[in-house]
């Protein structure tokens, strides 16, 4: 029974044989409990214009002007110019670990953005290698990109939600190699397609969907050259109703349509969703190139093995990390430790710690080895001691406002975050309201007082993008949510330049929501990161529910397909779900 949720949950064996291997017991808290607590320590999107310690000049930070602790800029964090191990604490036996793990976090500074090797791309986070970005969080070795989040190798794109190596295309989501395309979802290889999902090598379409290799299609129905051409003459994609009649019409269109169980190509017995190049994995979901893992998500940068409960990470050997790269490590929030494999590094309970081994309970330490509470020991002294905290930790363990118990084996407590829930990604994928997160033992903060004035509400825009002026630069635009969802709306927004210049050459409106509402839109399009089991809905010449019709004979013949797979498409909505069998001989 999980500790927080109260729910049952299962442990396979192979998980046993993995915390055996890591010394580690088995966990209290279920898979999703533990994602929703390690995402509660990410703040991918939330940042603020303040002050540091060290330049006392405000820069983009991941931290409010009133936040209790020392914020120094990335530069000068990583500048070696201050020593962490000078706020080393001997270990106290008679409190609990993690109170004194949090009184030394606030002590150690922290550092206020990740922004690494970018030009003219100061308002981004979580990046490096870019070039003429604006609000791109979470992505590297982009040139001029805005708004998106999880975007890689891609060029003037916009509105962008784990897309790689796309170009001149607006509200991609989980879409490679495509270009001129908007509004697309699932799509790879595809150049100059709209509204459409799930197509491979296509070009010239509208309104699509499962298609391959096609081009010249609408609504899936294909077109000669000259008459697609005619037909596209009826599509005024600069003219702002067009986006939403063309989406409320694929809305419908797309659920007489197949949809495969799960997400992903050239995988080898694995369960999730949005996984790609990967094997004998479990329950993960938005990773690539990862092998024998669990429980884990979000996993994209490089190839992870052998691990488990690791997010936004790159590991071989970890357990319980978040934003974390490296070999051997537990319960670790945003470090990193060099090549994976590369020496031993085994960190325990530590953040913000780089190019270190040997580190038990440890922040903000920089080549740093053997060291407990940033205190340094000799080796000896270091693996003497460290089983004698691992036992106090059971016999003394910390217990949180809610009554949860953490003994060693438990990731951090929520209430150990710097940041309030609503400003992690916890509140995408595991949204509550101020109440529900605060009885819930999370912090929240509320929105800071707005120091500016609408001038222009969407509704009174120009319609289409040819009617646009310059001036629309000098205006605030309210956001069309004004405020009444739980998207974190911003309530207005700013056209910049570039982006108003990409409109204009790709045809496309003007947005009427605000970039955070725009980011949740997208997020709506994702199949969430839970899984059902189902049977296949082939059952013979069509689908369970008559709406599909097959075009071919499957190898289960005139009966039901026996297969049975774990999908995020719950029970109960409307999409066909087949087998990967079923699926592929309808759509190739």
């Amino acid at each position: 029974t999980c500790q927080n949720c109260k729910q049952s949950f299962s442990i396979e064996p192979d998980d046993f044989g993995f915390y055996e291997k890591m010394k580690v017991p088995p966990p209290t808290w279920c898979p999703w409990c533990r994602l929703q607590r390690r995402m509660n320590f990410r703040n991918s999107r939330v940042f603020y214009f303040s002050k540091t310690e060290d330049a006392k000049i405000p820069v983009f930070s991941y931290f409010h002007s009133n936040f209790e602790g020392a914020v120094y800029s990335r530069k000068y964090w990583f500048s070696g110019a201050w020593d962490g191990a000078e706020y080393g604490a001997t270990y106290d036996f008679t409190k609990p670990l993690f109170q004194q793990f949090n009184e030394l976090n606030y002590k150690v500074p922290f550092f206020a953005n990740y922004n690494v090797s970018t030009e003219n791309s100061d308002y981004c986070g979580n990046v490096y290698d870019l070039k003429d970005c604006y609000l791109l969080f979470n992505g590297g070795f982009n040139e001029s990109c805005c708004y998106g989040t999880e975007v890689l190798n891609c060029n003037n794109c916009f509105d962008g939600t784990n897309t790689g190596n796309c170009a001149y295309s607006l509200e991609l989501t989980d879409c490679t190699n495509c270009s001129g395309s908007a509004y697309c979802s699932n799509c790879q290889e595809c150049i100059n397609v709209f509204f459409s999902e799930n197509l491979i090598n296509c070009q010239d379409c509208i309104g699509c969907i499962n298609l391959r290799h096609k081009r010249y299609c609408i609504f899936n129905e294909h077109y000669s050259k000259e008459s697609y051409a005619q037909a596209l003459k009826d599509f005024d994609f600069g003219s702002s109703q067009t986006p939403q009649e063309i989406k409320t019409k694929f809305t419908q269109f797309r659920l007489r349509h197949l949809f495969k169980f799960m997400h992903g190509v050239k995988n080898l017995g694995v369960t999730g969703d949005y996984i790609s190049n990967s094997k004998n994995c479990r329950e993960c979901f938005a990773s690539r190139d990862i092998e024998n893992c669990a429980h884990s998500q979000f996993v994209l940068f490089g190839n992870s093995h052998d691990s488990q409960d690791i997010s936004f990470a790159v590991g071989e050997l970890c357990y319980e990390v978040q934003g974390n790269a490296g070999y051997q490590n537990k319960f670790v929030w945003d470090s990193a430790t060099g090549d994976l494999g590369g020496g031993n590094p085994n960190l325990t309970y530590c953040m913000r710690c780089f190019d270190s081994h040997d580190l038990f309970a440890c922040i903000g330490l920089h080549n740093k080895s053997y060291c407990i509470l940033n205190k340094q020991y000799t080796k000896e002294e270091y693996e003497k001691l460290v089983p004698r905290v691992i036992q106090h930790m059971n016999d003394m363990p910390y217990v949180d406002k809610k009554g949860r118990i953490y003994k060693y084996g438990e990731f951090f407590p929520p209430e150990l975050s710097p940041f309030a829930y609503n400003e992690t990604i916890a509140q995408e994928y595991f949204p509550l309201t101020k109440e529900e997160a605060e009885s819930k033992g999370y912090t929240w903060k509320d929105p800071d007082t707005k120091e500016y004035t609408v001038s222009i509400q969407s509704k009174d825009l120009q319609d289409h993008i040819k009617d646009i002026q310059d001036s629309i630069l000098q205006e605030t635009i309210g956001c069309e949510h004004q405020s009444t969802c739980n998207e974190q709306c911003s309530t207005a927004f700013r056209i910049i330049p570039q982006e108003l210049q990409f409109y204009r050459k790709m045809n496309l409106p003007l947005p009427r929501l605000c970039p955070n509402c725009r980011h949740y839109q997208r997020l709506k399009q994702r199949n969430p990161l839970k899984l059902w089991h189902r049977n296949c809905q082939c059952v013979g010449s069509k689908s369970s529910n008559s709406v599909y019709t097959n075009t071919i004979s499957h190898q289960h013949g005139s009966g039901p397909c026996p297969n049975e797979f774990e999908t995020s498409y719950a029970p109960e909505r409307p999409e066909i779900v087949y087998c990967e069998s079923c699926y592929s001989g309808e759509v190739v």
